[in-house]
């Protein structure tokens, strides 16, 4: 029997936030994205677009129809007034809603669409930034600030089920879709990050790409030593959220760090405003780190909108084993 318990509509109305309806606006956009993926290969949502992001990258067909859900769901919010987001060379502003009081919204409509095609994990991943200024032209510094400058951030994962998770700085809180009702219940509160954990997560087929401290750091970490509990197990999806999200809640580290193999992508690949900073900003709520290994995630100054970066994220004490040996301590 389920237990009827507190609503994610209910815990933004706690929040006293003037932002909620966004976050309500993105739990919407959430539940029209589960309802999709389940019926894709139903209704021909699966396969390729025949189109090229502004990463260079294919576009699936559910990562353009996400990425318009969510741009006419936040606009519908009245408090938006410009997105950015991975399927979009440039900001989108809707000049009409560009007043005080307004926000600006970083999105990653379908994270993991690689995964789409044999119904693999996948994830939505979103931050929330305050208006500045009081003209459409004077958006660019909102969305090229600090990640310590977001209000909100969280993602949303779907898989056996959907979960929604979100941080305003005050703990991270997460919800799970009862799809029989289609409301979103609170099913973690206040998330945790363990300390250390005994997992790592990272796309091992790069290795021999690898600058030389990534390579010895994983090698570390597959080292048999009992008395530091090792070695660490190897849990990868291809999907960021859902190796996050486990990481949130188990524990290890997460990371995606920069190589040597592609000469367009020498800082890495994942992208800052709406990948790195918004999960970065949920791990450090929940007591763990994010890091490029040289420096914090969420003090890096964006120089550009689809700025990449690489990302060593989960607790506290692995990230900083890892900033050992990135910084040459170990």
């Amino acid at each position: 029997m389920r237990i009827v318990g507190t609503t994610l509509v209910h815990h933004l109305l706690t929040e006293k936030e003037a932002f909620a309806p966004v976050l309500t606006q993105i739990s919407l956009g959430a539940k029209l994205i589960g309802r999709e993926l389940q019926q894709a290969g139903l209704v021909n949502m699966l396969g390729y677009t025949g189109g090229m992001n502004v990463q260079g990258e294919k576009v699936k067909k559910l990562d353009l129809w996400a990425n318009d859900a969510f741009v006419e769901i936040l606009k519908e919010s009245g408090l938006v007034c410009t997105l950015i987001s991975e399927e979009m060379d440039e900001p989108l502003h809707f000049n009409d809603y560009c007043k005080e009081g307004s926000y600006l919204v970083c999105f990653d409509p379908i994270d993991g669409s690689s995964n789409i095609d044999v119904n693999g994990a996948l994830g939505t991943i979103f931050s929330v930034r305050r208006r500045r200024g009081k003209e459409a032209d004077h958006m660019r510094p909102d969305a090229l600030e600090k990640g310590t400058e977001q209000v909100a951030a969280g993602y949303v994962m779907y898989g056996t089920g959907t979960i929604l998770v979100y941080t305003t700085g005050r703990g991270v809180n997460g919800f799970t879709l009862d799809p029989n009702i289609g409301e979103f219940f609170l099913s973690h509160p206040n998330i945790q990050a363990p300390k250390r954990g005994k997992t790592y997560s990272v796309n091992e087929g790069n290795y021999h790409h690898w600058h030389p401290q990534s390579r010895k750091f994983i090698d570390h970490l597959r080292e048999i030593d009992k008395a530091s509990g090792r070695p660490y197990s190897l849990r990868y999806t291809g999907a960021l959220v859902a190796d996050f999200h486990r990481t949130l809640l188990e524990g290890g580290i997460y990371l995606y760090p920069a190589d040597a193999d592609d000469p367009k992508k020498p800082t890495g690949k994942l992208r800052l405003l709406y990948e790195a900073a918004p999960l970065g900003f949920v791990m450090e709520v929940a007591g763990g780190k994010a890091s490029t290994g040289e420096m914090r995630i969420l003090d890096i100054q964006p120089s550009s909108y689809h700025q990449r970066v690489p990302l060593i994220i989960g607790s506290a004490e692995d990230v900083t084993m890892a900033e050992d040996f990135y910084q040459g301590r170990r």
